[in-house]
C-alpha cells in the first residue's frame, strides 16, 4: 500500500496534480507559491534564522521567502498539536522525528515522498552526494521504498585523515588507559594480556600507590558510553560497547547479526572478571559512580587503570601519567590466550527527521530547490559553525578554509569562537561528509587526534571492520517486534550481566534458564529476525 503511495505521488508530480494535502490538509499554496512556513527547532543559544546572513543569501538565490517560526523548547508539544489539528505547516525542521514517527507521517500522508525531487535538475548537491554515497541512501530510504525527510548527519570519520577505511569517530567509544608512572614505579611493563594486567593491578592495590586506603586500582563505569568495562572483553572476541540500535547486537562479516550475550564467549568472560571484582580489583562502585565521580577519581591520582573518550579529558593534571592500554589478549592458559578482537560500533548515523515537508506544502519543487543549497560543502560548513567573514576568516595556502582563533573573536566580536558558533549555528538537513575536512575546513584538533588514535591504536586489533548501521530502516511490522520486546530484552542482559560479574556465575542450570528466559519473555528470535531482516535489506539497498 505504502509502495503504491509513493507511486501516486511521483505521478501526481509528473502530471502537475495537487499530490500533497492527504487527510484532508489544505495546501498553503500551488506550483508557484514561493513563501513558505518552516517550524521546527534553533539552539537555545542562536540569534534566529530571520537575520542570519547565510540563509537570507540562499533565500534570495532560491527566490523564496521564509517564514521561520522556531523554539528552543517546548517543541514536541507544539508539533503534535499541528499535526494533531492537520494546521501543517509547509515543512518541519529541525524536530528529530524518530523512525517510528517518520513511518506513520509518512504512511498517513502527512509527509510527502521526496523521491521524485531528488533529482540532477531539482537537487543537483544532494543527488551527486547520494550518487557517491548509497550508504546514506540507503539510511534515509524507508522500508516502503519512500524518503520522507532529507538527510542530517556529521560524518567525522578516519577518511578525513587519509584512511583507506572511513570508521567513525565513534568507532571504538571506550578508549582503555593505564597509569604508566605507577608501573614503572613497579618495575612492571605494560601488560598485553588479561593475566599479566590482572598481575598489575593486584600489585597497584598492595602497593597502595594512590595512597592508603583510596587506591582504585581500574575504575570504569558498568555498560556506560565511553567509560565502561566493555573494551577488556576484547581478550574474549569481542566489545558490545554500547549501541544506539540495541545493546548485544552484533554485526558479523558474512552479513549475519548474532546476539553476543548469548554466546559462549560472553558467559566465559562475564564468569572471569567476577573474580576480578571479588578481589577488588574493579572498582565497587562502577555500577552506581557518575561520570563527575569517576572523573574526580582519576584525576586526583587514585586510579590505575581506567577507560574514557581520551586521556587528558577524565585524568586532569595527572594526565602525563597515562599512557594508552591496547587490546588485552586472553587470560593465559585458556583457549582464549591468543584472542584479541575488538568489534567497533557505528557512529550516529544518518537521520532523515530534521526537513520534512508536509502534504500542506503546493510548491516541493521549489522549496527544496532552496533546501539543496544547504548540501553544497561551503554552505554546510557555514550553517554548522558560522558565516565566512565572521567564523572563517580565510583561506590557507591548501585552499582550505581557516577559523577564527578566541583571541581574534574576542577584540573584534567580544565572544570566544565557541560563543559566535553558538549564535550563528543552523538546525536542520546538515550533512558534513568526512572529505569535507581533507578539502574544505579543518577538524577540530581534538577530533583529529582521536581519529590519529582510533587508526593507530585500535584498528589493529579490529578483526573486520563491520557493525550495525545506525540508520538502518524499519518496516512498522518490524517496529512493533522492536517496540515490545527490545526494552525488556536490553534490561533483563544488563541486569543478569551486573549479577553476574558481582555474584558470580552462571552455572549451566542459571546459563540455561536465562537463555530460555530471553526466548520466552524478551522475544529474542523475533528480535533477532527482524535486526536480520533489516540489516539484509541495508547491504543489498547499498
Amino acid at each position: 500500500m505504502k509502495k503504491l503511495l509513493c507511486m501516486l505521488l511521483a505521478i501526481a508530480m509528473v502530471l502537475g496534480l495537487a499530490a500533497c494535502g492527504g487527510g484532508g490538509v489544505q495546501q498553503r499554496g500551488d506550483e508557484t507559491q514561493n513563501e513558505f512556513l518552516i517550524v521546527g527547532g534553533m539552539s537555545a543559544l542562536s540569534s534566529g534564522n530571520d537575520s542570519n546572513p547565510v540563509l537570507m543569501e540562499l533565500a534570495e538565490k532560491a527566490g523564496v521567502e521564509i517564514e521561520w517560526d522556531l523554539m528552543s523548547d517546548s517543541l514536541g508539544e507544539k508539533v503534535g498539536v499541528l499535526i494533531g489539528g492537520n494546521q501543517l505547516p509547509d515543512a518541519f525542521i529541525a524536530v528529530g522525528f524518530s523512525q517510528n514517527d517518520i513511518m506513520e507521517y509518512g504512511g498517513d500522508g502527512t509527509f510527502i515522498d521526496l523521491t521524485p525531487y531528488i533529482t540532477p535538475e531539482i537537487m543537483p548537491n544532494l543527488y551527486a552526494i547520494l550518487e557517491k554515497h548509497p550508504d546514506i541512501k540507503a539510511g534515509i530510504t524507508q522500508a516502503d521504498g519512500c524518503i520522507y525527510g532529507l538527510p542530517s548527519g556529521e560524518l567525522m570519520g578516519t577518511a578525513a585523515i587519509g584512511a583507506t577505511d572511513d570508521l567513525s569517530i565513534y568507532a571504538v567509544p571506550e578508549f582503555s588507559m593505564i597509569n604508566k608512572t605507577w608501573l614503572d614505579e613497579l618495575g612492571l611493563p605494560v601488560p598485553t594480556n588479561l593475566t599479566e594486567l590482572h598481575d598489575a593491578l593486584t600489585a597497584f592495590k598492595e602497593a597502595e600507590l594512590g595512597g592508603a586506603g583510596s587506591t582504585v586500582p581500574m575504575s570504569t563505569g558498568y555498560d556506560q558510553w565511553c567509560w565502561g568495562q566493555e573494551i577488556f572483553y576484547a581478550g574474549f572476541g569481542f566489545t558490545n560497547f554500547t549501541s544506539d540500535i540495541c545493546f548485544d547486537l552484533l554485526a558479523k562479516p558474512d552479513g549475519t547479526v548474532e546476539f553476543v550475550c548469548a554466546t559462549d564467549k560472553y558467559r566465559d568472560a562475564v564468569t572471569y572478571f567476577h573474580d576480578w571484582y571479588a578481589e577488588g580489583l574493579m572498582d565497587l562502585e562502577m555500577f552506581s559512580q557518575s561520570t563527575s565521580q569517576l572523573i574526580a577519581k582519576v584525576s586526583q591520582g587514585r586510579v590505575g587503570v581506567t577507560t574514557w573518550w581520551e586521556i587528558n579529558e577524565i585524568a586532569g593534571e595527572h594526565a602525563d601519567d597515562f599512557v594508552f592500554l591496547p587490546p588485552m589478549y586472553g587470560p593465559v592458559g585458556t583457549q582464549y590466550e591468543n584472542t584479541r578482537n575488538v568489534t567497533i560500533r557505528s557512529g550516529p548515523g544518518v537521520t532523515s527527521g530534521n526537513l520534512n515537508i508536509t502534504a500542506a506544502c503546493g510548491n516541493p519543487e521549489l522549496l527544496l530547490k532552496y533546501f539543496d543549497q544547504w548540501y553544497d560543502p561551503e554552505v554546510v560548513m557555514q550553517l554548522q559553525y558560522g558565516p565566512i567573514g565572521i567564523y572563517f576568516t580565510e583561506k590557507d595556502e591548501n585552499g582550505v578554509w581557516q577559523v577564527i582563533t578566541d583571541e581574534e573573536a574576542k577584540a573584534k566580536f567580544g565572544k570566544s569562537a565557541g560563543e559566535l558558533k553558538g549564535q550563528y549555528e543552523v538546525f536542520g538537513p546538515r550533512l558534513i561528509l568526512a572529505e569535507y575536512y581533507n578539502n574544505v575546513f579543518y577538524m577540530e584538533d581534538r577530533a583529529t587526534q582521536r581519529l590519529h588514535d582510533i587508526e593507530e591504536q585500535w584498528m589493529p586489533y579490529v578483526e573486520a571492520p563491520v557493525s550495525y548501521p545506525n540508520d538502518v530502516t524499519f518496516t512498522e511490522e518490524e517496529l512493533e517486534v522492536i517496540s515490545r520486546y527490545k526494552a525488556d530484552f536490553t534490561s533483563q542482559v544488563a541486569e543478569y550481566e551486573g549479577t553476574w560479574l558481582k555474584n558470580g556465575g552462571p552455572t549451566d542450570e542459571e546459563w540455561n534458564a536465562y537463555l530460555q528466559m530471553l526466548e520466552d519473555n524478551c522475544g529474542m528470535s523475533r528480535l533477532l529476525a527482524v535486526y536480520q531482516d533489516a540489516y539484509t535489506r541495508y547491504l543489498a539497498s547499498k
